[in-house]
């Protein structure tokens, strides 16, 4: 890593219709170092980063831009990609059913002629996946690949259009710890060969693993940058200034005594899925009790997700066979209407696909779940959707200047927080959280927290699946640990630890 500043962003002001979202942001990156950017959900990360991009043009912000000690105007992404500017983000850019190839060179593509020059263009990509340490045939269909190896095709397609300066955007929200591991090894590599990295993340424990330099915004605004070989970052310096105070305690303490009353039990729980052929759990038995959170714990396609749909309503059409007891009552449900009426409500870990109608406003998507507490004969009630729409606004500190808003680029932590009323909305007893924190802040992460400790005080029931062990043990009262569809322990959170976590879900 060198001194010399290879970007230079000054006074950057982006604005949409009642939103500032950057406001005067200046911003420096040296050349060849892994330069984290955070910041709470809604800070501006990913705008400043679309404006540097050229998803926003120039001229629909001010400031200016200096790259490679050019002053840069960017009409669209291919002139950021000229100069060696690319962006990877979250949501994966790449094709399913294209093979590798394909899409490494999608939008680059390489001819001979007016014809496509197939033979070197799988040369090319072949030797972008060893640059990458992917061994995958590239003309293997993308689809077929895991999240982590997809990762790994996206970079390759960075690195052949000559990368200065990758842009990471969530770059492990999807990733297990193997995967996450790999990724690193890359970037290490990558800076090696003076490849410049900006890693946007809300994960402390990456920012301490791989940033040489951290700059933090707030509400739109540079709020400093740190020098992390010189000793000036730790987790707690940059909680504080990502949320203007000090959080001693991101997960806050639970006082009240849990109920010995089971609300619900699952006995020899087996389901088979026709679409794959093969049963994808086998004889689960757990039980959630009153007023307590219960973590489920497991790598990535373990089958803790599968398990959860399988009790709400079985979306996915799997062959069931087993006991689902809520409240002593026996229940089998064929549809998610069924289980909501039981009392169960299930918060998708993937709220853009699953959760949250993108194109609605606010107040649609909370009523969304539970129109008919706001029907009168099959009409709508507006007002009274608009008051309780307002009423979570209010009571979960959604961010946002009205109900009427839609939020294509909200942040995540505040989308999250829509997806929660949604849910809260039907009034459940027993309430499912997939993921609850995946690509939140830690401002937003210790909201939801509380929000989690207040619903259990008052009686509700949470089951928590996280791919996140420190979330596990901060949260959690007991803890499940699922591995290849089957539950492998269940452990009280006092004998609860990584290590013992972990061995539990590499036994299968």
């Amino acid at each position: 890593m060198s001194d010399n500043i290879i970007l230079e962003m000054k006074n950057i002001t982006k604005e949409f219709p009642g939103v500032k979202a950057l406001d005067n942001v200046s911003f420096k990156v040296k050349e060849g170092e892994i330069h984290c950017l955070v910041g709470e959900n809604g800070a501006g990360k990913s705008t400043l980063m679309k404006v540097l991009s050229g998803v926003y043009p120039h001229g629909t912000y001010s400031g200016e831009i200096h790259f490679a000690g050019e002053h840069q105007k960017f009409s669209n992404t291919r002139d950021s990609e000229k100069t060696g500017i690319v962006i990877i983000y979250q949501e994966l850019a790449l094709i399913p059913e294209m093979t590798v190839y394909e899409n490494i060179f999608l939008g680059n593509e390489i001819t001979n002629g007016w014809r496509m020059d197939w033979n070197e263009t799988i040369k090319k990509a072949t030797a972008m996946l060893r640059k990458v340490n992917l061994n995958v045939n590239a003309a293997a269909k993308v689809g077929d690949l895991g999240v982590g190896k997809q990762q790994l095709v996206e970079i390759a397609k960075a690195l052949s259009k000559n990368v200065r300066l990758l842009i990471l955007d969530e770059p492990t929200s999807a990733l297990n710890e193997g995967d996450v591991d790999n990724l690193f090894v890359l970037l290490r590599e990558l800076k090696a060969q003076g490849v410049t990295c900006i890693m946007i993340t809300h994960k402390l424990k990456e920012i301490m693993e791989m940033a040489d330099t951290v700059t933090v915004l707030r509400d739109g605004q540079t709020i400093c940058t740190l020098d992390a070989r010189k000793g000036e970052t730790s987790e707690q310096i940059i909680i504080k200034h990502m949320v203007g105070r000090e959080i001693e305690n991101i997960y806050p303490p639970r006082s009240h005594k849990r109920s010995a009353e089971v609300v619900l039990e699952v006995n020899k729980w087996t389901a088979y899925d026709p679409a794959v052929e093969r049963t994808i759990l086998k004889n689960a038995h757990f039980t959630v009790r009153k007023g307590e959170i219960v973590g489920f714990a497991g790598l990535m396609g373990s089958g803790r997700t599968e398990l959860a749909l399988s009790i709400f309503g079985n979306p996915a059409n799997y062959r069931i066979e087993g006991e689902l007891l809520i409240n002593n009552r026996q229940h089998r449900f064929t549809h998610p209407n069924q289980a909501i009426q039981a009392g169960v409500a299930y918060v998708s870990e993937d709220r853009k696909r699953n959760g949250l109608i993108l194109i609605q406003d606010v107040k649609q998507n909370v009523s969304l779940a539970n129109l008919r507490e706001l029907a009168n004969r099959g009409v709508i009630n507006r007002n009274g959707e608009i008051k309780v729409a307002n009423g979570y606004k209010s009571s979960l500190n959604i961010k946002t200047p009205t109900i009427e808003q839609k939020f294509l680029t909200w942040s995540g932590g505040n989308q999250q927080k829509v997806s929660l009323a949604k849910w809260l909305f039907v009034k459940p007893h027993i309430l499912i959280l997939d993921e609850p924190t995946r690509g939140i802040d830690v401002g937003a992460k210790f909201e939801i927290y509380s929000l989690m400790n207040k619903l259990v005080e008052q009686g509700m029931s949470i089951i928590m699946i996280s791919s996140e062990l420190p979330e596990i043990l901060g949260m959690s009262d007991r803890v499940y640990v699922v591995s290849a569809g089957e539950i492998t322990g269940e452990l009280p959170i006092e004998e609860a630890t990584q290590e013992r976590i972990m061995k539990l879900a590499t036994m299968k």
